[in-house]
């Protein structure tokens, strides 16, 4: 087991050295920079001015040096500066991940407490009236966007209470919390718990045929002990893997709903980042992304051996 662990760990840092790379050459490809962005909204160009701009930030260096400087940064906890504000990237977006970190973790809590029962309901009652209600509202999860879903809870908010909710970015109690991110939370996890329940009644129903559960039956075992304690231990794997994607998803695919409901995360930071073409702060935030994908991914894995004792990862 701590051979695989450190092997996999060998491969999460060649992974995220690629990604580094990657990210550093897609931003340069892109044309225009800050420096252009800034003489553009002035209504002139000096050069001379443009030149000493450029070198004060550090984009007239070969590309090389530039990586590596990051990369050095990185490794140093320190994230260089913000090209539009010149506050330390660090201090820009250190503030707004628990915001996003909560939001998504609101919404994968929605996503799992609600998609897991309800895929083991249809799956148990396939077939009828209640399993096809259920399927309905699973396809109807898959086909509303986001966004549009966040709108149409706006508007019901204006509807019913005559104002829309005001976003709190710093909740003082645990209740105050819940009810900040209860709404943007839904409008996210609805979809992730659409499918996680697609997922869940689609293994157990492959579960639910297996000979060990007939058997089980028929020695006696009660309904509630066959569905939970054996069909959905074992039909678990699949839907875990599906939480672990949309975990790492959420984290940089809140862009649209922060938007929706002025939430002050990271991902709708990082689309104004891209927009200024703030190089330090587009960077640091798709590099965290990135980590947090590579280590959700890394975590599902480690879930596995958890969950189902016949997997055993070997040395």
């Amino acid at each position: 087991m701590l051979g695989y662990i450190v092997r996999r760990l060998a491969l999460m840092l060649v992974t995220l050295i690629g990604i580094s790379i990657v990210i550093f050459l897609l931003l340069r490809i892109v044309p225009g920079n800050i420096v252009d962005i800034l003489f553009d909204a002035a209504g002139y160009v000096d050069p001379a001015d443009k030149a000493s701009l450029e070198r004060q930030l550090g984009i007239d260096q070969p590309l090389v040096v530039q990586y590596l400087h990051w990369i050095g940064g990185l490794l140093r906890g320190d994230l260089g500066y913000s090209y539009v504000s010149e506050k330390p990237a660090l201090d820009e977006i250190l503030p707004r991940i628990p915001i996003t970190a909560r939001l998504a973790g609101l919404a994968l809590l929605f996503s799992a407490s609600v998609g897991i029962p309800l895929g083991v309901i249809s799956a148990i009652y396939q077939g009828t009236k209640l399993d096809y209600a259920l399927r309905v509202v699973s396809l109807s999860g898959l086909s509303l966007p986001a966004f549009w879903l966040g709108l149409l809870i706006l508007m019901a908010s204006v509807a019913l209470f005559g104002t829309i909710p005001i976003f709190n970015p710093d909740p003082k109690t645990s209740g105050e919390m819940f009810s900040t991110y209860m709404l943007p939370s839904i409008a996210v996890g609805f979809r992730s718990s659409a499918l996680t329940m697609r997922i869940t009644r689609s293994s157990m129903l492959e579960v639910l045929r297996q000979d060990y559960i007939r058997t089980a039956r028929a020695k006696g075992a009660s309904e509630a002990s066959v569905n939970f304690r054996h069909a959905l231990k074992n039909a678990i794997l699949p839907v875990i893997t599906v939480i672990g994607i949309e975990a790492a998803f959420l984290i940089g695919g809140l862009i649209v709903t922060e938007t929706v409901f002025n939430i002050p995360g990271i991902a709708r930071f990082l689309v104004e980042a891209i927009r200024w073409r703030d190089y330090p702060i587009v960077q640091n935030i798709v590099m965290f992304i990135a980590v947090v994908v590579v280590f959700a991914n890394f975590a599902v894995d480690m879930l596995y051996a958890v969950f189902d004792p016949r997997i055993r990862y070997s040395d």
